[in-house]
């Protein structure tokens, strides 16, 4: 399996290198986004790539763009990637590379959550909320929430961390119109995705949405979208049975702790062992052949294949 950790065009100009993915101008109204093999955690790049990532993590979100395209317009041009590269490049694009419409994005991440996980169980534990929004007593881990609450958090720069903020923080950000028009979708998104992921065995536990405008000011949805990168996806199963059994990042981020790294701006790039890439590629490839295979109909996407 060809692995590229960055997947330099020499036709297009480079915009911006994120931690996964390298974004280039195609004109003056488009972004061809191509998503690498590299893996992060804790706002740190991995020295160490995951062979295939890319590639997965690409055609899932595809999916689920497509999928939920009637619950949310998405940055989606429709058009092949490979058709706006130099002939000797189409191979190092092809299935890892979005053509999409360029945005304005709002300085935001729209999170989703079901149950109580991650920063959120944190807080929790400590104060009996979640971004400051009051819960139940004696949640579990696996215990799904009575409804999905919407947690925003602010989008960080590469190596730095994404922080929790109230709903009136980022009113303060985005405006009260826009923010109850991000709360809506991201829910509505969330549902949609949630009621799928169930039948075919996959407890979305939270995610992250991104959203941008476009020229005519309309919420678009954008970046990636329900991959294991982005989301909490446990074995359905496994929880009915009070155990979670994560098919995302968490378990890296666990064998990171235990190893004591926090992350962070000033943390060098980590080597990992090959047993912990390997079980990082097995989780994704399962999460996305769950998810993703077996449904034809969803599973197209939006240009011929050949």
């Amino acid at each position: 399996m060809n692995t590229t950790t960055t997947p330099t065009l020499h036709s297009l100009p480079l915009v911006a290198r994120g931690k996964v993915r390298d974004i280039y101008a195609v004109g003056d109204d488009r972004l061809l986004m191509v998503a690498s093999d590299r893996l992060s955690a804790f706002d740190v790049v991995m020295k160490a790539p995951v062979p295939g990532k890319g590639r997965l993590l690409t055609q899932m979100a595809l999916f689920w763009f497509n999928k939920l395209g009637p619950v949310c317009p998405n940055h989606l041009t429709g058009a092949d990637p490979e058709s706006v590269v130099a002939a000797d490049e189409r191979a190092l694009v092809a299935g890892r590379a979005m053509l999409v419409h360029r945005l304005t994005p709002l300085p935001c991440e729209a999170v989703v959550r079901g149950y109580v996980a991650g920063s959120g169980w944190k807080e929790y534990s400590q104060r009996g909320t979640v971004c400051g929004q009051a819960l139940p007593a004696g949640l579990a881990m696996t215990t799904p929430l009575p409804q999905p609450i919407f947690t925003p958090a602010t989008k960080a720069a590469v190596g730095e961390h994404d922080e929790n903020i109230s709903f009136a923080q980022l009113i303060s950000l985005v405006g009260a119109a826009r923010a109850a028009e991000l709360r809506q979708a991201a829910i509505r998104l969330y549902l949609a995705a949630r009621e799928y992921a169930a039948m075919r065995g996959i407890v979305i536990a939270d995610t992250k949405f991104e959203f941008g405008l476009d020229a005519a000011g309309r919420l678009t949805l954008m970046d990636e979208v329900l991959t294991p990168d982005s989301s909490r996806l446990w074995l359905a199963d496994e929880l009915r049975e009070g155990r979670i059994v994560a098919l995302d990042k968490q378990p890296l981020r666990d064998w990171l702790a235990s190893t004591g790294v926090t992350g962070g701006a000033e943390q060098a790039a980590l080597d990992l062992p090959p047993e912990v890439i390997e079980g990082v590629r097995a989780r994704y490839e399962r999460a996305y052949t769950m998810l993703c295979k077996g449904d034809e109909d969803a599973n197209t996407v939006p240009w011929p294949r050949t």
